[in-house]
């Protein structure tokens, strides 16, 4: 098998374990970057590498209307395309059309939607979900679900769900090369415990390399993400990997990595980069602010990025303000080595057997 997970110690309910693709091994508790369109935002390849990232993920809705998944296909993949030779996972395109509100319909067969860029109507369906995914080359591919509002009322949760689980067996029947591409099956439920034991029980029994906790984030408080997260985690199969998706901040991937979650992806380092917020050791920095101006501090001083090891406050508000690109790529730099760094350090908690100790001491640094 090309596709293998083991967990290697546990501290608590954390866990570090070693996931291997064809495209290499990843340590976990693992942060993905998101390159939504074949791209981290202001950064090469060899830049990620040197941050520490060992896996990234790409967005198979995005990707499909642009440049077209058949495009990618003639390049190898989106290994071959980015010139990235790491692990790559794709989403399913699940979450994006269903975020597209009223210019999408939703049927038995899949999600009927006009594409943002022309207007132009498209179908998605489970088996093209999956076919899309299969000519990204995608080391991990996710099944299609439906990811309805956590608030959404039970009875609509009930429904949505049943289809979601047909769905994920109709994915499951087109996933072909299975020895090169594994597909993690995606559990929802909303916020209703039984419910997502319900979604669990029934992906176990089709069989998938690994399960993602799907349908969180989306607007409920985050103590009531941290309640399905402590409740259902131990709950999922010890021997697969573990995968909270669209999560979150560094306070979130410290609670949820001590719930026994192994990884994670979001946007937020790399949006709030380019926005001008910056993650510390004690807490966000917005560097657009006056009082930074003549502050000759680097953005953390217990930061040993390229960023913090070489320039000022003064000078990334000067580039911030000024609308320099230089100050877009520096913001990136920093905050995603501060995300890598963060995992990598918990991890090496969970291995000393002290994850309690490290989560304690990250909590009381925070502003």
């Amino acid at each position: 098998m090309s596709f293998s997970f083991s967990v290697s110690h546990r501290s608590g309910e954390a866990r570090a374990g070693m996931l291997t693709t064809p495209h290499g091994t990843i340590q976990t508790p693992i942060f993905m970057p998101v390159g939504t369109r074949a791209t981290v935002k202001t950064l090469t390849p060899d830049e990620l590498e040197g941050l520490g990232a060992q896996i990234i993920l790409g967005n198979t809705y995005h990707l499909y209307l642009r440049p077209g998944h058949e495009l990618v296909r003639e390049f190898d993949g989106l290994h071959g395309f980015m010139r990235w030779q790491k692990p790559i996972l794709t989403d399913s395109g699940g979450y994006q059309v269903f975020s597209l509100g009223k210019t999408r319909k939703i049927t038995e067969a899949g999600v009927e939607f006009r594409s943002h860029i022309d207007g132009s109507k498209h179908l998605i369906t489970p088996e093209k979900s999956i076919e899309i995914q299969m000519a990204l080359g995608a080391d991990i591919m996710m099944v299609f679900d439906e990811c309805p509002p956590s608030d959404a009322p039970r009875d609509y949760l009930e429904k949505s769900l049943a289809m979601t689980l047909r769905w994920a067996q109709r994915s499951r029947d087109t996933w072909r090369d299975r020895e090169k591409q594994a597909l993690f099956g995606i559990i929802q439920g909303g916020l209703h415990c039984d419910l997502r034991l319900q979604s669990l029980g029934s992906l176990v029994e089709m069989d998938f390399p690994g399960y993602a906790i799907g349908g969180l984030s989306v607007g409920e408080p985050p103590a009531e993400m941290y309640r399905i997260t402590e409740y259902l985690a131990p709950h999922m199969p010890a021997d697969r990997p573990r995968y909270l998706m669209g999560v979150g901040t560094p306070e979130d991937l410290v609670t949820c990595i001590g719930h026994g979650v192994d990884m994670f992806d979001c946007v937020m380092p790399t949006r709030n980069a380019r926005n001008g917020t910056l993650f510390t050791n004690f807490g966000k920095l917005n560097i657009k602010k006056a009082e930074y101006a003549c502050d000759h501090e680097p953005i953390d001083a217990l930061c040993d990025c390229y960023t913090c090891r070489n320039f000022s406050r003064g000078y990334l508000r000067h580039l911030f303000v000024s609308g320099e690109i230089l100050g877009l790529r520096l913001n990136t730099i920093h905050n995603l080595y501060y995300y890598l760094t963060l995992v990598r350090r918990a991890r090496a908690a969970i291995e000393s057997g002290i994850f309690e100790s490290f989560q304690k001491e990250f909590f009381a640094m925070r502003k």
